[in-house]
């Protein structure tokens, strides 16, 4: 996989790239080379690197969270998925399952939501 691909990742504060669908937990964008599929729930953290996610074999932005004990954890803001290995149907997949799990989290954590 090519990790040079040059990208824009998508913020709220630059909505620049074409919205393709979007979910409770999820945003996909398009850009000139690949589909962005951006994690909600992260959106807003500051990304602390750009790595190759080995689950998913693509670039992807981290940022780190913090938990009570004050410990970092590194975690996925959004993933790259370049159009020329992955169609926008294999991203959408790739979205039902966050979405999924997400959802199956918060009606443990919050039944009322």
């Amino acid at each position: 996989m090519d990790m040079t691909n040059s990208h824009t990742s998508p913020s709220p504060n630059s909505p620049s790239l074409p919205l393709i669908k979007k979910g409770k937990f999820y945003f996909i964008f398009e850009d000139a080379n690949n589909w962005v599929l951006e994690d909600k729930t992260k959106r807003g953290l500051e990304v602390k690197e750009k790595t190759n996610d080995p689950g998913k074999n693509v670039l992807s932005d981290k940022g780190v969270i913090y938990d009570m004990d004050g410990r970092g954890h590194k975690v996925n803001i959004r993933w790259f998925y370049p159009k020329n290995e992955f169609s926008v149907h294999e991203v959408e997949n790739n979205a039902q399952i966050m979405e999924k799990r997400y959802r199956e989290i918060q009606e443990i954590t919050c039944p009322s939501d």
